[in-house]
């Protein structure tokens, strides 16, 4: 197969699709997602059939617990999707709304008109969920999509492919305003990200390495995130039974995820109250711990920290832990090693808490809450087409508003400019 030529074919029938979507009124791009809602629940057999052979064949491969999760589909997970979907249905269409700027003096009247992107190219690894994600997402917003999932879930994601060709079939929209890439040949992501002639934005959701490489060779503007090395710092003001169960949670809800805790700190000042019911805790769920010397000294089955574990992003049962002097330190410890996906303290001071808040330079900053909940599904966006730690145009979970741009609108009656 000549992939050049492949991609390209792609391409020019996302831009043709694209220009059909931007014109799509709001109960056209619904009924859309509704039929796809249809097919989906239909077809939870004929999902997780497919997913089964990509499941079997990841375990001959000898792939890793926390990717295995991430590959698992199951009906509690479809509900999600299906869920997901009913969420970006519920939400307003951004396309089309306008922002008043106001009056120049040479009498021009100006505003901001809300537009989609155009073609967005999404690759990811793992998670079939994301195929339905990215489809629903880009498809509210007006986008034509180019979708390329991993290769140990090619069966899973033709599968969910499948449904939603026929649901916009269904719907009367083109089939071509999603598509799925079919083939696992690596050479396809180079050519998409490349592809500028016909894609407008790039989002890769994967492994540090994926998206390092994607970064390195994209010509295509990107909205990415390298890592989600996320911290709950532990405050002197802390209430200990918040402060356990939000680091339970941050850190065992879910392993694979970018929003799981990595990194723990701890006020010095109630260390020693906290820390050894927390890490007992932890340790019951079969979770490393490592830890500086401080934390050594007052949880044994510790193992000690080294430099590279202050920047870790496991994704696995493993925690780095560190007790600070005071909140300055710990928002220093974040700002310097964290990845500005997401941080949390807790705390009862509201001075402190303003502090934080202020000062952590992250896409997502939490008060007394679990870092798990940095996913534009718990944010209702009603889901996510990835994580952005950048700082231009999209930040922090990407939903309907960052799959779009505005364009200026200028109103005059016959002014000239002198």
């Amino acid at each position: 197969m000549d992939i050049k030529a492949y991609m390209q074919h792609l391409g020019t029938l996302a831009q043709g699709a694209s220009r059909a979507l931007a014109k799509a009124s709001l109960d056209e791009k619904n009924y859309g997602l509704e039929c796809i809602a249809m097919q989906l629940e239909n077809c939870r057999s004929y999902l997780l059939d497919a997913n089964a052979l990509d499941l079997k064949t990841a375990k001959k491969q000898n792939l890793d617990s926390a990717l295995l999760d991430r590959l698992e589909l199951s009906n509690e997970r479809i509900d999600g999707m299906l869920e997901g979907l009913q969420q970006v249905i519920n939400l307003d269409d951004p396309i089309g709304s306008m922002t008043e700027i106001g009056e120049r003096p040479s009498g021009i009247r100006l505003s901001k008109m809300r537009v989609p992107l155009g073609v967005v190219g999404i690759i990811y690894e793992s998670r079939p969920n994301v195929t339905i994600d990215a489809a629903s997402l880009c498809l509210k917003a007006g986008n034509a999509c180019i979708l390329r999932g991993g290769s140990e879930s090619i069966n899973s994601n033709k599968a969910i492919a499948r449904c939603i060709y026929d649901g916009l079939s269904d719907a009367g929209l083109p089939r071509t305003s999603v598509q799925v890439i079919d083939i696992t040949d690596r050479q396809v992501v180079g050519e998409l990200i490349t592809l500028t002639d016909y894609v407008d934005v790039i989002v890769p959701r994967g492994g540090k390495s994926l998206i390092a490489r994607i970064s390195e060779e994209a010509r295509v503007p990107i909205i990415k995130h390298l890592d989600g090395n996320c911290h709950i710092y532990i405050d002197s003001h802390a209430d200990p039974k918040m402060a356990v169960e939000l680091a339970i949670n941050s850190k065992t809800h879910r392993y694979g995820v970018c929003n799981a805790m990595e990194s723990l700190l701890i006020a010095d000042n109630i260390s020693n109250k906290i820390l050894p019911s927390l890490c007992q805790e932890l340790i019951k769920r079969n979770v490393e711990l490592r830890g500086c010397d401080k934390t050594l000294a007052l949880v044994g089955a510790a193992k000690a920290a080294c430099e590279s574990d202050w920047s870790e992003e496991y994704l696995a049962p493993i925690l780095s832990i560190k007790v600070v002097q005071n909140i300055d330190e710990a928002i220093e410890h974040i700002n310097h090693y964290g990845s500005k996906h997401t941080d949390s303290i807790v705390t009862q001071n509201a001075e402190n808490a303003q502090q934080f808040i202020e000062n952590v330079d992250s896409s997502s900053v939490m008060v007394n809450a679990s870092t798990r909940f940095a996913d534009g599904f718990e944010y209702g966006l009603g889901a996510e087409v990835g994580i952005s730690t950048d700082k231009i145009h999209a930040r922090g979970p990407v939903g309907l508003e960052g799959l779009t741009s505005q364009k200026w609108i200028v109103h005059g009656n016959g002014q000239i400019r002198h």
